[in-house]
């Protein structure tokens, strides 16, 4: 199967450059965490409030090892990566782009953590899931884009070359298949 998949901390963008993407390359959009919550029938974060950390992980790397698309550009949640099953299937079923940005970059960008789904351990910061989940994102990641100093525009750009440099030609459904 044919797809892109996007992984990184919440608030790099992978919605947001997800959806753009999508309409470049012709592919539809998929969005995990909504999947998740249509599935539940609840909010992200009403499922980690009442299952807790560990069963929003096991809810999300359920719904993420069953995703079965073609030609879709799929954003996953940010700890998508805890999921062994789920990142097994997506990076069967697609070609894994990891919208890596710095820390100081991403405190900024955030907020409200609680409010966002993020899912966070009791007493766990922003720096320690930041610290916790950057080798997971480059362990599964074929593809790492950068995004600091760049505009949305740009990170697409940059993605689309990423693409470009492993065969994947932007609308060209024929050649986008996982090295």
């Amino acid at each position: 199967m044919s797809n892109v998949v996007l992984i990184g901390m919440p608030g790099v963008g992978k919605s947001t450059v997800g959806v753009i993407l999508a309409k470049v390359l012709g592919y539809h959009f998929v969005d995990a965490d909504i999947l998740i919550q249509e599935q539940e029938g609840r909010l992200l974060r009403e499922i980690i409030e009442e299952d807790g950390v560990d069963g929003f992980i096991e809810i999300e790397n359920r719904v993420n090892s069953r995703i079965q698309e073609e030609n879709a550009v799929i954003a996953t949640g940010g700890s998508v990566v805890y999921g062994k099953d789920a990142m097994e299937n997506l990076s069967r079923i697609g070609t894994v782009v990891y919208l890596q940005l710095d820390y100081i970059d991403l405190f900024t960008r955030l907020g409200d953590l609680k409010g966002r789904g993020v899912v966070l351990r009791e007493g766990q910061t922003l720096r320690n899931l930041f610290d916790e989940r950057t080798p997971l994102y480059d362990k599964y990641a074929d593809i790492v884009v950068n995004e600091a100093g760049l505009t949305v525009e740009e990170t697409l750009d940059a993605v689309v070359e990423g693409l470009k440099k492993l065969g994947i030609a932007p609308g060209d459904r024929s050649k986008c298949r996982k090295k």
